[in-house]
């Protein structure tokens, strides 16, 4: 059945490219500029994510730009051109103005398609946590539920999906002026990896200093195991990315599917994107699934 709507999002989902193209969800892409050069964030197309880290690990600094008022209006107009409503889920607003763009963009469209819905949902997510709450939506869509309800249930529920994650490379948030050199470094040296996640308003939030790898893996683990809905009965979906650093992210899929044997299918490890990539450099894992409502 052919849908009288389209969900769209932004590259910044972190969700493997033909992924997009098999469910059907156009995104439109955020840029970063490398070496004096603009790329889109294309999800790999323009520039492997193994180049990417690579460059990166060399030493270069990546900076990012979102998607701007412009860029959204082209983006959408040819769906409404085409007769089609249009559910756009957007990044979280504690991250990127892209979300207020895309609202400057659509009430503009509003008034020449006055025919037409447009909706737009703060996801109040990132990488493939956001990528998560697009999954969800395309499934709603491909059960039939109309663009109101999907929109309300995106609303309802976009604070069910729980984000964790940790670096091992506290450096390049150093270079980035995330984090102090002395605590750069004093965290290098002791071998520190902070565990970290997305609050109620959508904004990176440290929660813990871990030390060493296994045990930071293990406090995410248990994360999961205090958040997911039911426990470890999570019968949904879980999705992980990482950024060049797979044998971690392959180690917490492990341990989840040995400890969540109700999952729906094995857990999902994709790469974090070039723009996010940018702000967290190589090294980090991040875990996302639905769970208990995120109130701080």
């Amino acid at each position: 059945m052919v849908s009288a709507y389209v969900i769209t999002c932004c590259s910044t989902a972190d969700m493997p490219y033909e992924y997009f193209q098999a469910r059907q969800i156009p995104f439109v892409c955020f840029h970063f500029h490398m070496d004096g050069k603009e790329y889109p964030d294309d999800l790999g197309q323009s520039m492997s994510f193994e180049e990417f880290y690579s460059r990166i690990a060399a030493g270069a600094m990546p900076t990012t730009s979102q998607v701007n008022v412009g860029q959204f209006i082209d983006f959408f107009e040819p769906f409404l051109q085409e007769g089609k409503d249009i559910l756009h889920l957007s990044l979280s607003s504690g991250l990127s103005g892209a979300y207020n763009s895309g609202c400057m963009a659509i009430e503009e469209l509003k008034s020449k398609y006055p025919e037409r819905k447009i909706y737009i949902v703060d996801t109040l997510a990132a990488s493939s946590g956001y990528g998560l709450l697009v999954d969800a939506v395309a499934d709603l869509r491909d059960q039939g539920k109309s663009i109101d309800e999907v929109y309300q249930w995106a609303e309802n529920n976009k604070l069910r999906v729980h984000h964790w994650f940790f670096s091992t490379d506290l450096m390049h948030f150093k270079r980035g002026g995330r984090l102090s050199a002395t605590s750069a470094i004093v965290g290098t040296v002791l071998n520190i990896c902070p565990l970290m996640n997305v609050n109620h308003l959508g904004q990176l939030t440290p929660r813990k200093k871990i030390r060493g790898k296994k045990k930071v893996i293990g406090e995410m683990v248990k994360m999961m195991e205090e958040h997911a809905d039911n426990g470890t009965q999570y019968s949904g979906k879980c999705f992980i990315s990482n950024s060049a650093c797979y044998e971690d992210a392959r180690a917490v899929a492990d341990l989840i599917e040995e400890r969540f044997p109700n999952l729906d299918g094995p857990v999902k490890i994709n790469s974090v994107g070039t723009v996010i990539g940018s702000h967290t450099g190589p090294g980090t894992v991040a875990l996302f699934f639905f769970g208990s409502k995120r109130v701080d």
